[in-house]
């Protein structure tokens, strides 16, 4: 059973080697690509299954043991959210081969789409399933290059200059994140996480506390919290629709799974963490507020994305079982939507030849199925009862509460003005988009690249993704209660770490 641990890994880059081989033939591109995502769908599943009822899956790489070995772990966290994941990525490649942005440069050589999206996918589920810091790192580098030449393919220059800021802004993080992993392997002797849990105890209490300040500040950058948010909302716009879909949706989660991982399962704390709960409701309004100021719908979806980071802040800030059963919840929820969400932009931007809010109008008399694609992520994303961002939201709002702090009760009240603030900012997308008088097409110089702009030309690739995805939020509403027994579970498991430790370094089911 263990080695299932290693095909989410394996299994995507060795078919990103047989993908540019066959790179002069689409459809086996394809097909290949799709295959390998819902053969990874099927193994995070019975991962997610395994983990849930006979504990963490363990695989020691080469034979060697933890500490001194590489160890890929499956627990019940980093099950459920590569499940989520790669289900969001099976259907943004179904909607980029719809877009035909999967075939550019196809008719002079063969297209690099398909092995970096592969290798995206690779390390995305490397990040969930080591067991080391060192290996982290390395999955964080995976990303960033393949995400770098995903969002620049086809470049313009405000790709350039997206792509030199996301880059840069990447490159530093990574300089910091060597820098901490030196730090750490000074202090301690090891980069294991199951073995730092022991190890940092014994550090006085300005080491330890320097160590997880500068994980904070490391992971902060890559989950877009603020104030280290500003390369985001400059970034993500200029990319393709789905893949800007595919880097809200996954990058900066990756982002607080490793801040939550980290400062769970390395550090102790006692319940309430004042300095957390002060990101969180700075990330949620800041975000928020920057939203409202947005014309450009891609931009101001990537500032909600910021304020929702916030969300996620808040339950690690509570530190407890029900602040962490929230930020489970609440990143299932969020991947699906926020995904969903760039998506419908992309079939917007089809239909009206335009990102600029001022420019748009009339869609729902021509489309009423795109309204529909929107309404129901957006309503979620706002927390409007019954979709899944109500149910999420309510478990971190009662978990502030019963925290009894006036930090928790500051960040509650700020959780509930910004899911007000981010209601106002779709109900100003579905008023400028959707109603009102139908602008005819003017065009928009700088997004006009691969979309078939203002022609209405979606393909049914493009509209059944997008569906999927929008079931996918119905369906975590419609599972809230299994979903919140996982979660419940598994924010145990963090808090407990005996569980993770003893299937890492004990041998647990893998070997």
């Amino acid at each position: 059973m263990s080695v299932l641990v290693a095909v989410p890994v394996l299994l995507p880059l060795g078919a990103a080697g047989l993908s540019m081989a066959f790179g002069r033939f689409a459809d086996i591109q394809r097909w290949l690509g799709l295959l390998v995502l819902g053969v990874i769908v099927v193994d995070a599943a019975v991962l997610l299954h395994v983990a849930d009822v006979h504990g963490p899956v363990v695989l020691h790489l080469g034979g060697w043991r933890a500490p001194v070995g590489i160890a890929l772990v499956a627990d019940r966290l980093a099950a459920l959210l590569l499940l989520v994941s790669v289900i969001v990525m099976f259907s943004v490649l179904l909607y980029s081969i719809g877009q035909r942005i999967t075939d550019y440069g196809r008719g002079t050589a063969s297209t690099t789409f398909h092995p970096i999206y592969l290798v995206l996918c690779a390390g995305v589920s490397l990040a969930y399933l080591t067991g080391d810091l060192f290996n982290l790192f390395v999955a964080f580098e995976i990303m960033l290059a393949s995400s770098y030449v995903l969002i620049t393919r086809r470049t313009t220059a405000n790709r350039v200059r997206a792509g030199m800021t996301y880059t840069i802004v990447s490159l530093s993080s990574s300089v910091l994140f060597l820098t901490l992993i030196g730090l750490v392997y000074a202090a301690t002797g090891t980069v294991n996480l199951a073995d730092l849990a022991e190890r940092t105890d014994r550090l006085p209490p300005g080491p330890a506390t320097a160590l997880a300040l500068l994980m904070v500040i490391v992971f902060g950058v890559k989950s877009a919290m603020v104030p280290l948010h500003f390369w985001l909302p400059d970034s993500y716009p200029n990319a393709p629709a789905p893949i800007t879909a595919i880097f809200a949706a996954l990058l900066t989660k990756v982002g607080i799974y490793a801040m939550i991982r980290t400062q769970i399962l390395v550090f102790e704390r006692e319940p309430s963490w004042p300095l957390m709960l002060v990101f969180a409701l700075a990330t949620m309004l800041v975000g928020a507020l920057g939203a409202l100021a947005q014309n450009d719908l891609n931009r101001l979806l990537s500032f909600l994305l910021v304020s929702h980071i916030g969300f996620m802040l808040f339950g690690l800030g509570v530190y407890d079982v029900a602040g962490l059963t929230g930020v489970i919840l609440y990143i299932v929820h969020h991947i699906t939507v926020q995904a969903t969400l760039f998506l419908v932009s992309g079939l917007v931007t089809r239909y009206t030849g335009t990102v600029a809010l001022s420019r748009m109008g009339g869609l729902a008399g021509i489309s009423p199925l795109v309204a529909v694609l929107f309404a129901v992520p957006a309503l979620s994303l706002a927390g409007v009862p019954p979709f899944s961002g109500f149910v999420a939201k309510l478990a971190l709002l009662r978990s502030g509460i019963e925290v009894g702090t006036s930090w928790g009760y500051a960040v509650t009240a700020g959780a509930v003005l910004t899911s007000l603030l981010t209601l106002y900012a779709v109900a100003r997308v579905w008023t400028r988009v959707f109603w009102g008088k139908r602008r005819e097409p003017e065009g928009d110089p700088d997004h006009t690249d691969e979309l078939v702009v203002g022609t209405g030309d979606t393909s049914r690739g493009m509209v059944y993704a997008t569906g999927v995805l929008v079931g996918a939020t119905v369906l975590v509403a419609v599972l809230a209660g299994p979903l919140s027994a996982v979660s419940e579970r598994a924010a145990i498991d963090l808090l407990s770490g005996q569980a993770y430790r003893s299937a890492v370094l004990g041998g647990g089911s893998g070997g």
